[in-house]
C-alpha cells in the first residue's frame, strides 16, 4: 500500500511539473510615429487643455503648462484632413478655436 501512494505521488508530481505557469508579457510594439505634429505655443499665464475636433468628436492631445511650448504628436489622423483645433483653460474660463485647419506634416499654432 505504501509502495502504492508512493508511486502514485510521484505520477502526480510529474504531471503538474509539466504544467508549470509561466508568467509572460504581451506587449502591442511600439507606436508608429505620427504623420502629423502640432507645434503648440502656450503664450497664457495658466495650463491649457489641447484638443482637434475630428468628424464631430474632440479628442484630447496633451495640457501644455503655462507660457511653453510643445509638439504635439496627432495620431490617427491624416495630413490633408480639414479639423477645429481647440485649447481650453484649465479653469475652463476661456476657450480658443481655429476651425477649417488643414493639417499639413509640421501645424504651428499660438494661443493666444
Amino acid at each position: 500500500m505504501r509502495v502504492l501512494l508512493s508511486s502514485l505521488a510521484l505520477v502526480a508530481a510529474v504531471a503538474t511539473s509539466g504544467c508549470v505557469h509561466r508568467q509572460v508579457e504581451v506587449t502591442t510594439g511600439p507606436e508608429p510615429a505620427a504623420d502629423v505634429t502640432l507645434r503648440f505655443t502656450n503664450n497664457l499665464s495658466q495650463a491649457v487643455n489641447v484638443y482637434i475636433t475630428s468628424g464631430g468628436s474632440d479628442v484630447f492631445l496633451k495640457q501644455v503648462s503655462a507660457n511653453s511650448v510643445e509638439v504635439l504628436p496627432i495620431r490617427g489622423i491624416a495630413a490633408g484632413t480639414t479639423v477645429t483645433l481647440k485649447a481650453r483653460t484649465v479653469d475652463g474660463t476661456r476657450t480658443y478655436t481655429r476651425d477649417n485647419i488643414v493639417l499639413a506634416t509640421n501645424y504651428d499654432w499660438r494661443v493666444p
